[in-house]
């Protein structure tokens, strides 16, 4: 490896090619067009981990369909106040995808985002007396506007015909409905963003770069080192500000960072594996996302739904995920991953967790031990004509779920969301946890300059650009219903969208 550095200098470096370096970069180029943003990025081209089409679930998570946000309190209501959340997260990604457009920066929003009903699936009296909770709170919330519900087998059937047919018995049914979902190919999307940043001038995008360090100078400056995989060369980069939005990646290089704010975190890496049916007379007549109950100890990531996908233009079913268990933080990750993020900071917090997710650990050990033939009647469930030869196993990104410090018992939690992390001077941050992710990166990209960049959020700097970019910033759409709805008719107009 050669021992000269090749040095250059930026005003921010965004360390990971997926959506949430493409959504920050893009950004910040928007607010602040003489920037020069350096990307760095370990494999060959962007969105080849979590972002890719078929390693997350692409539902465009607005929450109208996975259950796992809406749980039931002891009394028998539903809450849905993290859906809510959720939901209006989303609204954000589509005022900003719908500037781009207006920019020219998307010519087609078909290219990756698609109206696409979403669907709430249960069966057995104890799961349709939650889901008509469920629907009764939420159809009355104005974010939840044109909520169907239904117990009426053919009219369900109607609505998503395979999970209906060859189903026999008595047994209760219910689903509802929103047609204002969508199908969102984050992969494409990603690829779009980065063509753009790529010819934009002041920005750099280094492929088969991998970063080994990061280190605060005396100056305030930060030092990336990195090497090129191919060349072995190595880099340094300065800059002012970091940003790690690298997957599963990103907790390693937050501990090289040596934040105090980073300080006890650590991982837990899920895997999961998918069932997909590429055989067109079949997708072509599942025109839906349809979400089910999620296993009793399961991650969030595993909430079983049959969906339709279209990635890169091309129609397909997929079904699961199904859980498994890696040590590897990334898809293209090492065995060792787990085992280099183990500090005498976290392993407290990472035993604590241990300790308290037995049920979480039973479930991926069922989860690892099922032959195929266990993961193809579970499919059935779902899709009781399904027949094995039309479904291939497709092997599905890696998640790692935050195990976050509780410093008040000096122990640790398991987070299933996502959380930035930013030091205390504002100069770096970074991005852990997995669900919804992908979906809420516009959310993350403002919640980042809200705590990195106040300062110019002001009516003299930053704000006015940010306004056009996001109408409603500032606006609470949970409570105001006229501006909810106006955004929504206006986004579905220029991302040709169906709207109610």
């Amino acid at each position: 490896m050669s021992i000269n550095p090749v040095s250059e200098q930026a005003d921010f470096i965004l360390v990971g090619a997926g959506i949430m370096s493409a959504t920050v970069g893009t950004m910040l180029k928007e607010l602040m067009p003489d920037a020069k943003i350096i990307i760095l990025e370990k494999l060959n081209d962007c969105a080849q981990e979590s972002s890719n089409g078929w390693n997350n679930a692409g539902t465009g998570h607005a929450a109208n369909c996975e259950l796992n946000y809406t749980p039931q309190k002891s009394d028998g209501t539903v809450d849905i106040s993290k859906a809510l959340e959720v939901n209006t997260e989303f609204d954000l990604s589509r005022q900003f995808w719908s500037y781009l457009v207006g920019r020219g920066v998307i010519d087609d929003p078909a290219s990756f985002i698609r109206s696409c009903p979403h669907m709430s699936f249960v069966w057995g009296e104890g799961n349709v007396r939650f889901l008509r909770a469920r629907y009764e709170a939420m159809s009355a919330h104005h974010c939840y506007h044109g909520m169907q519900f239904s117990t009426d087998p053919a009219e369900i059937g109607n609505w998503a015909p395979l999970i209906m047919e060859g189903r026999t018995g008595n047994e209760p049914v219910a689903a509802t409905r929103m047609i204002t979902g969508t199908d969102v190919d984050y992969g494409t999307l990603t690829h779009t963003l980065f063509g753009h940043l790529e010819k934009t001038p002041g920005v750099q995008v280094h492929y088969n770069t991998t970063v080994s360090d990061l280190t605060r100078n005396a100056d305030g400056q930060w030092e990336v080192s990195a090497h090129c995989s191919i060349t072995r060369e190595k880099r340094d980069y300065r800059a002012s500000f970091v940003f790690v939005g690298a997957g599963g990646g990103a907790l390693e290089l937050l501990q090289k960072a040596d934040i105090p704010e980073g300080q006890g975190y650590g991982g837990f890496p899920v895997g999961g594996i998918w069932l997909r049916c590429d055989v067109d007379e079949l997708s072509q007549r599942h025109h839906a996302k349809v979400y089910g109950m999620a296993p009793t100890g399961s991650p969030p990531m595993s909430v079983p739904h049959l969906d339709t996908r279209i990635v890169n233009g091309k129609r397909s079913i997929l079904f699961g995920p199904y859980a498994g268990f890696s040590t590897r933080f990334l898809k293209h990750g090492s065995l060792t991953d787990l085992f280099r993020t183990v500090r005498p900071a976290n392993v407290i917090p990472m035993l604590d967790v241990a300790k308290d997710n037995w049920d979480l650990t039973e479930y991926l050990i069922t989860q690892v031990l099922q032959s195929g033939e266990h993961q193809f009647e579970m499919l059935r469930q779902f899709y009781p004509l399904a027949t094995r030869g039309n479904w291939q196993h497709v092997v599905a990104g890696q998640r790692v779920q935050i195990i976050k410090p509780t410093h008040e018992h000096h122990g640790g939690r398991l987070e299933f969301g996502t959380e930035l992390i930013a030091s205390q001077d504002h100069s770096m941050a970074a991005l852990l946890g997995a669900s919804p992710g992908a979906s809420t990166a516009v959310f993350i990209a403002l919640e980042l300059l809200q705590k990195c960049f106040a300062d110019r959020l002001n009516a003299n700097d930053w704000l006015p650009n940010l306004q056009r970019m996001i109408p409603t910033y500032g606006i609470d759409l949970k409570l105001d219903g006229d501006a909810c709805k106006n955004i929504r008719q206006q986004t579905a107009e220029v991302l040709k969208l169906d709207n109610i």
